[in-house]
């Protein structure tokens, strides 16, 4: 087993650089590399020719245990690329329209792959950039075949000759190596899609979610329209005559000001672009030529690079660009995920106050792949997708309240306007400085030394004990209850009668929403929980490092700040109404008085019901929360698969039907109607719901697959998997 310590990359990005094979050696065998990840941007593998998706890390560790993973064939979508990107456009620009295009599609469950003679001229880089966004716009996977590119990036790399010739004789002699040299067949795909390159513009996603694309000639006008609409995806509701607020502050001794748009984080983040060397040696440009003409970043911006590799640091230094993105503020952090995930750290205290009590939509740009309300920071409600170079343009211009095309981002030291076009570097200066900066040498000299670590890591203790010694005093690793008081026999199918409901959601439901990976705030229950354990507020860290204490994490399920439900009657916050009593309480008050009082719990949800990040927490908690079912309009691949192997009941209303047309407030008792036999169940089968005020309406069971079926009968597939390898050794 091979174990790259942390701090060493996203390990996305590593997996890209090093690690995937593309084809196996096994003594004399050989056979296609494939992978599965627990996370969903696993899939950036697919843009070297690997076969990989994202998976919950219930399903990978029962796959480590032995246990084989099923899926039901999906569909293939086949989408064609013609034509080269125009000068001024990059790879963040193709997968923001990529994503909005397959988004719109419909792909949840499919696999799409990528063909035509504009494959030719996309580099490696640019197709694991779309290939990473699978997740964003809803496919399985987004796979690019093994062509010359593919050949060239694995030399580029450090891959030997001999192992890239073995790979290019292998796929040939399998038929599967596109030679673009050669008139290509035609293939048979279940849909189809086609983009000319060459009509892909600059753009950016937001305010809210990653396929919500807004070219950047439009963004001037996107932004009024966001701070107009009606609260949602595209809307804040700010009244007119507050828009042109304008909050004066101090910041660190110095007057300020800040209005609605203006950028207080600037993040250069995530593997989505850092692996990507054009877009960050395009960014390294854009601060050359700022700070040539004397432009510099407010102060109280947050800036930050975290690259997804060591690599990174190599070329932007060999380039000599470095000094200017640190002259902006945008140093590196460190190699890992940082702002995407949430990871922002805290924004400078002057600057929160001045955003929560005067109700300022301020706003972040990150280079990331996700911008779900709460994820990127508490303080940031308009989060904003774009290229590393449009990073530093937003954080030079300080807000997105701004049209490139007409007004100026600053003014030089001669006094000068300067503007967009000013700071923009051509194709042609970027391709010079990627052909001198980016070399072989590099890769190889970075991951000759990744399994050594740092001292930190290398010095850590180790118990001889086949069996981990649990720390009862540890606020970070609890030992979780899940097989506790397990017996040999399955407990079968759980019954769900006269249900609450916890919660009720519309549409777009993220794992984010669900079980946040980032601050904890000071107000909620897992801070509660930590004070009571004498933890100080400086040392909460975040949801995600404290993943493995169930208390926390329980007690963060649902704590999302911006979570919008039904039951709060307009109100947003992580609050939910207990039906009996009628009191307004936190998610997880709420969810612990249903469970003492012996009431199973559901949750009503719209489409889309669980996208985002594979987070298997996303479903661990709610079932720890007492969660028995799920019905929704639809729910996302990764999701509904964890929900199922935490034993959680998925159902979709049918085609038409929802919460609102149905006439359910949630304030009612929910039976389903599931035979009490496991053995009876049918995958995608019918079943009733009935309520105690008399309603009733029909969901199909989205459990796929037998092997699901049986995971459901044991309580899910945890239990299956234990039970099994007791079983083998009796």
């Amino acid at each position: 087993m091979l174990v790259v310590p942390p701090g060493s990359g996203i390990v996305h990005q590593v997996n890209l650089e090093y690690l995937a094979r593309v084809v196996f050696n096994n003594g004399e065998i050989l056979y296609p590399d494939s992978v599965v990840g627990t996370d969903s941007h696993t899939t950036m593998i697919d843009g070297l020719g690997v076969a990989g998706w994202g998976v919950g890390g219930i399903e990978a560790e029962a796959a480590m245990l032995g246990q084989p993973m099923s899926m039901v064939l999906p569909g293939v979508v086949g989408f064609k690329l013609s034509g080269k990107l125009r000068n001024g456009v990059t790879a963040t620009d193709l997968v923001l329209t990529v994503t909005q295009m397959l988004r719109k599609h419909g792909v949840v469950g499919k696999f799409v792959e990528f063909y035509g003679e504009g494959m030719a001229q996309l580099p490696l880089a640019d197709r694991a950039t779309i290939a990473n966004m699978s997740p964003e716009y809803g496919a399985t996977m987004g796979f690019f075949p093994v062509d010359h590119v593919t050949l060239q990036y694995l030399k580029l790399t450090g891959r030997s000759d001999e192992k890239v010739a073995m790979i290019e004789s292998y796929l040939r002699a399998n038929k599967m190596f596109v030679d673009h040299s050669q008139d290509q067949v035609e293939r048979v795909y279940s849909s189809y899609l086609e983009l000319n390159l060459e009509e892909v513009e600059p753009c950016i996603s937001g305010p809210k979610r990653p396929h919500d694309r807004v070219p950047l000639k439009d963004m001037k006008a996107d932004w009024h329209s966001c701070l107009d609409g009606k609260l949602g995806f595209k809307g804040f509701a700010i009244p007119k005559e507050s828009q042109k607020k304008i909050v004066d502050f101090t910041f660190k001794n110095d007057p300020a000001q800040l209005r609605h748009g203006d950028v207080v984080i600037a993040a250069i983040t995530s593997c989505t672009n850092t692996s990507n060397p054009s877009v960050m040696l395009g960014a390294a440009l854009v601060a050359k030529k700022a700070c040539e003409l004397g432009l510099e970043v407010k102060p109280w911006i947050k800036t930050s690079l975290a690259p997804g590799s060591g690599v990174v640091t190599k070329y932007l230094e060999k380039s000599g660009l470095q000094k200017y993105l640190n002259q902006l503020g945008f140093h590196i952090v460190g190699y890992g995920c940082t702002t995407c995930i949430g990871n922002s750290g805290d924004i400078e205290e002057s600057v929160a106050s001045a955003i929560s009590q005067h109700d300022i939509v301020a706003a972040a740009v990150l280079s990331g792949n996700r911008n779900f309300e709460g994820r990127v920071h508490p303080y940031t409600r308009a989060n904003y997708l774009a290229s590393p170079p449009l990073v530093v343009a937003y954080a030079l211009a300080g807000t997105v309240d701004i049209d490139f095309d007409k007004e100026p981002i600053g003014t030089s030291k001669d006094g000068k306007k300067v503007y967009f076009k000013d700071i923009w570097p051509t194709n042609e200066e970027i391709a010079d400085v990627v052909q001198t900066s980016v070399l072989p040498d590099m890769f190889k000299a970075t991951y000759e030394s990744i399994t050594t670590g740092n001292p930190m890591w290398t010095q850590l203790p180790v118990s001889p004990s086949t069996l981990y010694t649990w720390d009862p005093l540890s606020t970070y690793i609890h030992e979780p209850p899940y097989f506790k008081n397990i017996t040999m026999s399955p407990p079968g199918p759980h019954p769900v009668k006269e249900a609450y409901c916890l919660l009720s959601f519309g549409d777009s439901i993220t794992t984010d929403h669900i079980s946040p990976a980032g601050s904890i705030h000071k107000d909620s229950p897992a801070a509660a929980y930590l004070m009571e354990r004498g933890v100080e507020r400086k040392d909460f860290n975040s949801y995600g490092s404290r993943r493995g204490n169930d208390e926390i994490m329980a007690r963060g399920t649902f704590a999302n700040i911006r979570l919008v439900n039904k039951l709060l009657k307009g109100e947003v916050g992580p609050k939910t109404v207990h039906i009996p009593s009628g009191e307004k309480l936190s998610v997880f008050d709420a969810a612990m008085k249903y469970k003492s009082d012996g009431h199973d719990t559901i949750i009503l949800a719209g489409a889309e019901y669980g996208s985002g990040s594979s987070r298997d927490w996303a479903a661990k908690g709610p079932m720890l929360l007492g969660v028995k079912a799920v019905i929704a309009k639809s729910f996302e691949r990764i999701h509904r698969s964890n929900l199922v192997g935490m034993g959680i009941i998925p159902l979709c209303f049918k085609s038409g039907e929802d919460a609102d047309s149905l006439g359910l407030t949630g304030e009612e008792r929910f039976t389903i109607h599931l035979p009490t036999n496991a053995g009876d169940i049918k995958p995608g089968q019918d079943v009733a719901v009935t309520t105690d005020n008399g309603k009733a309406f029909t969901c199909t069971v989205r459990f796929d697959t037998e092997v699901e079926l049986a995971y459901y009968n044991h309580g899910g597939i945890l239990p299956f998997v234990i039970r099994n390898l007791i079983g083998s050794t009796q």
